[in-house]
């Protein structure tokens, strides 16, 4: 019932396909490593002595306190369970696919992507217009070639509203 309700939560987005299922599958896993971290903070607390307890802490005491840490413990060790089988079927889907290993490796320090992940061929005399995607280049095409209009209308302008200059009379 509980897997129920969080099937109707899920983004359309991350059924489409089994990979957008893998990568929702380790989002979920990371929520796990964060609830499994919560458990054994939670659980060391529960292992000091009643005496150093602070006043916030809201521990319970005597054999509450036992039994709330078995209870963390188990589920602490369930959740790393789940992770365990999670990321191994992550793995198993990934030598499925045979992704090359290069795909998956970090890419180097500094680098940055090219929007839109489409970028024109970088010659190596390029002058500082390093990882721009095709939008931008269409964009500035655009741009200059408004420019290039503008400027000619505003000449054309300025000829026809050019009076003939005067004669100057002082010629001698």
């Amino acid at each position: 019932m509980e897997q129920e309700a969080e099937a109707v939560d899920i983004d359309p987005i991350w059924t489409t396909s089994r990979t957008a299922r893998q990568i929702y599958a380790l989002t979920e896993v990371e929520k796990d490593i964060t609830r499994l971290l919560y458990l054994a903070a939670s659980s060391i607390s529960l292992l000091t002595l009643p005496q150093t307890d602070g006043p916030d802490d809201n521990l319970p005491q005597g054999e509450e306190r036992s039994e709330q840490f078995v209870l963390e413990v188990s589920e602490y060790f369930e959740r790393l369970d789940s992770i365990q089988s999670a990321i191994r079927s992550s793995l198993a889907h990934i030598r499925h696919a045979r992704i090359a290993p290069s795909a998956i490796n970090a890419p180097p320090p500094g680098f940055v992507p090219p929007s839109l992940g489409v970028g024109l061929p970088q010659s190596d005399g390029d002058d500082g217009k390093k990882n721009r995607g095709l939008q931008e280049e269409r964009i500035e095409r655009d741009t200059w070639q408004g420019i290039l209009a503008a400027l000619t209308r505003l000449k054309a302008a300025q000829d026809a509203n050019k009076l003939p200059e005067p004669s100057n009379s002082m010629k001698e």
